[in-house]
C-alpha cells in the first residue's frame, strides 16, 4: 500500500497512553527475556552444578533436557494463559506471567548446588526452567497482542516490532552479565537476584495499563448480540464457537518452526563446535554468544526501520529466499571454517537473516479472530517451539555423529521450505484484504490452491 511506503510521523501519531503501553510493554519483554535466557546461555556453566557429572555424549543430552525443559510444556501454558488472555484480557496475562517469571528467578537463586542437595537439585531447576517457559508463553504474546489491538497499521508494524527488539536485548544483557560472572568471577547467583528484582518491578509497572480496545469492544459487542438473541451474555463463551480458519494455523506454524531451529544451530550447535575445534572454554563460547547477539539486536532494529516504510511480508519474502540459498551451501561453510572470526561472521549471519515473525506479527495476528486470537497464537507459538527445540537439540546430536555438518540439512531445509509456503499463504490473504500489492499476480495464481477465487476477485477489483 502506498500509505505504508510513505514516510510518518510517528511520535505524533501516538496518544499519550499508547506511548506508556509501549515502554511498559517493551520494558517488561526485556525484563522477561533477561530472566528466560539467562539460564540458557549460562548452561554450560550452570548445567554442572545442578546435575551429576557424566561423559561428554551424556553431558551433551543432560544439556538438551536443560535446554528442552524451558519449551515442552509451553503448550500448556499456552492454553492456560490463552484463555486468561481471551475471557479475562491481556492485561491480565502479562502481569501475571512477570510475576510467575520473579518467584522463579528467586527460586533460582536460591537453589542450592547437586553436591549439597543431590538429584533434588536437578529436579528443582528444571521445575523453574518450566515454570519460566510456561510463564514467557504469555509474556512476549500477551505484548504483542496488546500493541496490535491499540495501534493502527502502518506504525503499527515497527511497534510491535519493537518487543522483539526488546527481547533480544534481554538476551543480549542476559549474555552480558553471563561474559562477566565466568570472566570475573561474580557470584552467578547475584545474576538471578536481579532478575527476581527487575521482574518485581515490570509486575508493579505493569498494573498501569488498561485493557486493548479491540478486545473491549468485541467482547462488548458479542455480548450484546447475544442478549438481543435471548442467549446469556455472560456465558457467551461457551455459548459462542469462533473457528479460525486451519490452513492460516498451518501456515502460522510453520512460520513459527524456523526460527527455534535457526536459533539452536547460530547459538548453541556453534557454540559446540567452537568448544570443540577451537578449544573454546564455557567462558569464552558465552562471550562469543554476546558478540553474535549484539548483531542481533541490530538487525532487530534494522528490520524494525524497515517496517515503517516497506510491508513486513516482503522484508520477510526477501530474507527467506536469501536463508534458503545459505541453508544449501552452510555444511560446506562449517566444513571449512578455520577461525574463529568466520564462525562469527557466520553466526552473525544466521541471526541476522534466519527467517523468524518479525517484523510481520500484526499481520499474522489479524488473521485470527479477535476472542480466540490469544489463545490460538499463543499455542501455535508455544508448540512450534516445543516440537523444534526438542528435535533440533536431541536431533542433531545423532545427525551431527552419523552424518557430520551435511545432517543440518535433514532439518533445516524443510524448515525453511515451510516457512515461505507458510508466507505466500498470508500474502495472499493480505492482497485480497487490499493491504498488499504484488508486481507478478500470475505468481499466486500458479502457487495457490485458490486460483479460482483469485481470479474472481482480481476482475473485481
Amino acid at each position: 500500500m502506498a500509505g505504508i511506503m510513505q514516510k510518518t510521523q510517528f511520535l505524533s501519531s501516538l496518544t499519550k497512553e499508547q506511548k506508556e503501553a509501549i515502554g511498559l510493554l517493551s520494558v517488561g519483554t526485556f525484563l522477561e527475556y533477561f530472566d528466560l535466557m539467562l539460564y540458557v546461555h549460562m548452561a554450560v556453566l550452570l548445567n554442572e552444578l545442578f546435575f551429576p557429572a557424566s561423559d561428554p555424549h551424556t553431558a551433551s543430552l543432560i544439556t538438551a533436557l536443560a535446554f528442552c525443559s524451558t519449551f515442552v510444556f509451553r503448550p500448556i501454558g499456552a492454553l492456560v494463559f490463552g484463555y486468561i488472555g481471551d475471557n479475562i484480557g491481556r492485561r491480565t496475562t502479562v502481569i501475571i506471567t512477570t510475576f510467575m517469571m520473579a518467584c522463579s528467578c528467586l527460586i533460582m537463586a536460591n537453589l542450592p548446588t547437586y553436591e549439597q542437595i543431590g538429584i533434588t537439585a536437578a529436579w528443582l531447576v528444571t521445575l523453574c526452567r518450566i515454570v519460566q517457559g510456561m510463564s514467557s508463553m504469555g509474556e512476549i504474546t500477551g505484548a504483542e497482542l496488546y500493541l496490535t489491538e491499540s495501534i493502527k497499521p502502518p506504525i503499527q508494524y515497527p511497534v510491535v516490532s519493537l518487543v522483539a527488539a526488546f527481547a533480544t536485548v534481554g538476551t543480549m544483557v542476559a549474555l552480558g552479565i553471563a561474559t562477566l560472572v565466568t570472566s570475573q568471577g561474580f557470584n552467578w547467583r547475584l545474576a538471578f537476584w536481579f532478575g527476581t528484582c527487575i521482574a518485581l518491578v515490570g509486575t508493579i509497572a505493569r498494573t498501569a495499563l488498561r485493557e486493548t480496545p479491540e478486545f473491549t469492544n468485541a467482547k462488548t459487542q458479542l455480548v450484546t448480540v447475544f442478549e438481543d438473541t435471548g442467549i446469556n451474555g455472560s456465558n457467551y463463551e461457551k455459548n459462542y464457537v469462533i473457528k479460525n480458519d486451519i490452513k492460516t494455523s498451518i501456515s502460522y506454524f510453520a512460520i513459527q518452526c524456523a526460527w527455534p531451529a535457526c536459533f539452536y544451530v547460530a547459538y548453541v550447535h556453534c557454540g559446540n563446535i567452537l568448544m570443540d575445534s577451537f578449544g573454546y572454554t564455557a567462558g569464552e563460547v558465552i562471550h562469543n554468544n554476546f558478540i553474535v547477539s549484539i548483531a542481533q539486536f541490530i538487525s532487530c532494529l534494522v528490520l524494525t526501520y524497515l517496517s515503517s516504510r516497506i510491508h513486513p511480508l516482503k522484508i520477510n519474502k526477501v530474507r527467506i529466499l536469501i536463508f534458503i540459498v545459505f541453508t544449501i551451501i552452510c555444511p560446506f561453510l562449517l566444513n571449512n571454517i578455520t577461525s574463529t572470526l568466520q564462525m562469527f561472521l557466520l553466526q552473525s549471519f544466521i541471526v541476522t537473516f534466519a527467517p523468524d515473525n518479525s517484523p510481520a506479527v500484526p499481520v499474522f495476528y489479524k488473521h485470527f479472530t479477535v476472542l480466540k486470537r490469544f489463545t490460538n497464537v499463543c499455542f501455535i507459538y508455544a508448540l512450534s517451539r516445543a516440537l523444534m527445540y526438542v528435535v533440533v537439540s536431541f536431533g542433531l546430536i545423532y545427525l551431527i555423529k552419523y552424518f557430520g555438518n551435511i545432517g543440518l540439512l535433514a532439518i533445516m531445509l524443510p524448515i525453511t521450505i515451510s516457512y515461505l509456503i507458510g508466507l505466500r499463504h498470508f500474502e495472499i490473504l493480505e492482497y485480497k484484504a487490499g493491504n498488499y500489492s504484488c508486481k507478478k499476480p500470475r505468481f499466486y495464481l500458479l502457487m495457490s490452491k485458490n486460483a479460482v477465487e483469485y481470479v474472481n476477485f482480481h476482475s473485481k477489483n
